[in-house]
């Protein structure tokens, strides 16, 4: 492990339909937090249906698919992109109640175009 035994692990649970569900394959080195983000909104899992960490050296683990659902909205937000399709499901099902609308700035073509209003102090 890279930070020996003292290490926050998070895994991914997946729907794979039919054949059920199952815990994802993952290299030691791919299960911290920013990488199974990252996986998440790259679409690297069909149907997530949530996220637990464990740290054993703390003795440990918890569901975070609340946590991971807001950070991956946030993200998306803040690139002003919509969620993958591949994760949209689990957001929406993670979010609850509390979900903090962000407001997306629509882009102005024309930085220079004003309102037709004018300054009092302009002449």
């Amino acid at each position: 492990m890279p930070n020996g035994d003292n290490q926050d692990v998070y895994l991914v649970a997946d729907d794979f339909g039919q054949h059920g569900r199952a815990w994802c394959e993952a290299d030691i080195e791919a299960t911290d937090l920013e990488t199974v983000t990252q996986r998440l909104l790259e679409g690297q899992y069909n149907n997530p249906g949530r996220v637990v960490s464990f740290n054993t050296a703390e003795e440990w683990s918890q569901d975070v698919s609340e946590e991971i659902a807001h950070e991956l909205r946030r993200r998306c937000d803040l690139q002003m992109r919509e969620l993958p399709k591949s994760i949209q499901g689990f957001v929406e099902r993670h979010e609850g109640h509390y979900r903090q609308l962000t407001l997306r700035l629509a882009r102005n073509k024309n930085p220079r175009a004003g309102t037709g209003r004018r300054k009092q102090n302009e002449s």
